[in-house]
């Protein structure tokens, strides 16, 4: 029943594709062979729409798709990880986890945009998926704020009274250091109001998963990934407790395995869950930036 149920899941979203006029998964034809395995399948990047900026200018919304259940991938920067024109390096991630990713990253770009259009190709295990990027009309998402409810997105701060960040990630939002093989500590802290309008909802359905059981989401949660890096980056606890009796303090360490430049994800979810339930509102993405120097080298004399 679960597979069948990943299946349809998986054919719902390249019948969305193929309907947007985006290309599907190269060089198979329809009907497609089962898209969701442990491993072996192929990433598509996921337009999840565009929005304002309080300057004018525009914000596409990007995701992906990686159709493995078990295997993470890194895609360096280059030939099978590009956004053009103008890149091939926009901002994207060259790490990608297993399961459906909402709203990674945004790409800034000019009011007059107009018809223009970027398009990110992917190719992972062989198989190459482009996806076009516009601002039509009916591509419009509100991340900041949910029309129906007014709810918004968490708050994360990594000061205890810091520079807040909230919604799509707009850049690096603090950046630390670390020695390769040494313990990293991450502490943020994560606060999240409650949908403005009070009204009376029933319960949030489970959201079906792609890489496991599905259950109703928490509260409020938050999740650290690597984004981008040379080496292998472990959480000692990915999704860390938030503590709300110290003002929502999460923490954990994380240990890299090479020296090098980091970026590292926190995505901050409230109770709409992983892509708001759908509507592209309420979560937070931020980045960390982490550099990486190698274990100090000591001589015998």
């Amino acid at each position: 029943m679960k597979n069948k149920l990943l299946a349809i899941i998986a054919a719902l979203v390249v019948a969305s594709a193929l309907l947007h006029g985006q290309q599907g998964q190269a060089p198979q034809t329809l009907p497609l062979s089962p898209t969701i395995r442990p491993s072996g399948q192929g990433v598509t990047a996921a337009y999840e729409g565009w929005f304002y900026n309080k300057d004018g200018s525009i914000s596409l919304l990007v995701g992906y798709f990686n159709r493995n259940q078990k295997q993470e991938l890194d895609i360096p920067i280059g030939p099978n990880n590009r956004i053009e024109p103008g890149g091939p390096d926009l901002g994207q991630p060259t790490h990608f986890l297993a399961g459906r990713q909402y709203g990674v990253f945004a790409i800034r770009v000019p009011k007059n945009f107009g018809t223009q259009q970027l398009t990110w190709t992917l190719t992972a295990n062989g198989q190459t998926n482009a996806i076009p990027m516009h601002t039509k009309p009916d591509w419009v998402v509100e991340p900041f704020e949910d029309a129906g409810s007014r709810n918004t997105p968490p708050t994360v701060r990594f000061e205890p009274t810091g520079q807040t960040v909230t919604g799509p990630p707009t850049g690096v939002a603090t950046t630390l250091a670390a020695i390769a093989g040494e313990p990293l500590l991450l502490t943020a802290w994560v606060t999240d109001e409650l949908a403005r309008v009070n009204v009376a909802t029933p319960a949030r359905r489970p959201r079906p998963s792609t890489t496991g059981p599905s259950t109703p989401p928490p509260p409020l949660s938050v999740a650290w990934s690597k984004y981008r890096g040379p080496g292998t980056v472990a959480f000692v606890n990915a999704k860390p407790t938030i503590a709300k009796e110290r003002d929502g303090e999460a923490q954990t360490t994380a240990t890299f395995t090479a020296p090098g430049y980091y970026v590292l994800r926190l995505q901050a979810n409230d109770q709409s869950g992983d892509g708001g339930g759908g509507f592209q509102c309420c979560w937070t993405n931020a980045y960390v930036a982490v550099t990486v120097k190698g274990p100090a080298v000591t001589s015998d004399k």
